[in-house]
């Protein structure tokens, strides 16, 4: 999955004798792991892309197939303390929010050309922001009047529409800033096609690893591996079986929920707090020829 940090690498590669392929669309974070690729040579391999292209970017190096496959989603502790990207509003900065920051629309992009009632959906969709018409309206009346190109002028815009109360835990502003970094950085259409993808690459008996940090790529991770394990909803018996789902699991599950940090790993790293892990195994039933586009 995402490098990151190279938490994740750096546990893998003390502990098995393997060659680790770290995926990520930052170059900063890939950088971030020359002291990795100094210390294991070959054994640890940077690829610059999006985790959903994956296939494509483990066959450059003539690779096929996985024992295992780690995807830690979402944006890292690290851009979120970089003020310059754009994605907290902690910090007054330009409205970016693009993991790769060599491609694709910024966020003061979307804001400035997306209409009414398709921000609003972005907004509710993404960030299940139940004020997110109202917001939306907010943002273009004032982009009406003039540009909205910082975090600062976006957070303010967002406390105005939805003030913040006394016993409110977070800021007003999150979900609209949550929404608009997974639609700038198509965070969801990647977990889909990651998770397409894993199911293709791992061998009989591959792990595949899933740590999440928000409901909806929880959820979509916890679909994915409750359809392909067979714990899903079953096809009728009133049908017949080109319409029912009678496809072998393709995975199996080791638990049947998802797992959550330790209380000891929450007081060493506070972020973690919100984070769930779901585990799949490979079985050696055919992967599914319908998951080229979702999971």
């Amino acid at each position: 999955g995402t490098f990151g940090a190279g938490g994740y690498s750096t546990a893998i590669l003390e502990s098995a004798n393997c060659r680790l392929f770290a995926i990520d669309r930052d170059q900063t974070a890939l950088a971030r792991g020359e002291h990795l690729a100094q210390k294991y040579g070959d054994r640890f391999v940077r690829l610059h892309g999006c985790f959903g292209d994956v296939e494509s970017l483990l066959a450059a190096h003539d690779t096929d197939m996985l024992d295992g496959l780690v995807v830690d989603l979402g944006v890292s502790s690290m851009q979120l303390d970089e003020a310059e990207r754009g994605f907290s509003f902690r910090f007054d900065a330009p409205l970016d929010m693009r993991m790769d920051r060599d491609s694709g629309l910024t966020a003061a992009d979307i804001i400035r050309t997306t209409e009414q009632d398709d921000l609003a959906n972005i907004i509710y969709q993404y960030g299940e922001e139940r004020m997110s018409r109202r917001i939306a309206k907010a943002i273009v009346e004032h982009r009406a009047l003039s540009p909205i190109e910082t975090t600062a002028q976006l957070a303010a815009i967002v406390r105005k529409v939805i003030p913040r109360g006394p016993k409110d835990q977070i800021d007003p502003a999150t979900r609209t800033f949550q929404a608009l970094r997974i639609a700038v950085n198509d965070e969801l259409g990647e977990v889909h096609r990651v998770l397409a993808a894993a199911e293709r690459l791992l061998r009989v008996g591959g792990r595949l690893v899933v740590v999440s940090f928000h409901s909806l790529e929880d959820g979509i991770a916890k679909q994915f591996l409750t359809d392909r394990s067979g714990r899903g909803a079953r096809g009728s018996r009133f049908l017949p079986e080109s319409v029912s789902d009678l496809s072998d699991p393709t995975f199996t599950l080791p638990t049947k929920k998802a797992i959550f940090p330790s209380e000891s790993e929450i007081a060493l790293n506070p972020r973690s707090r919100s984070a769930r892990m779901r585990v799949g195994i490979r079985t050696a039933a055919p992967a599914r020829i319908d998951n080229g586009g979702s999971a």
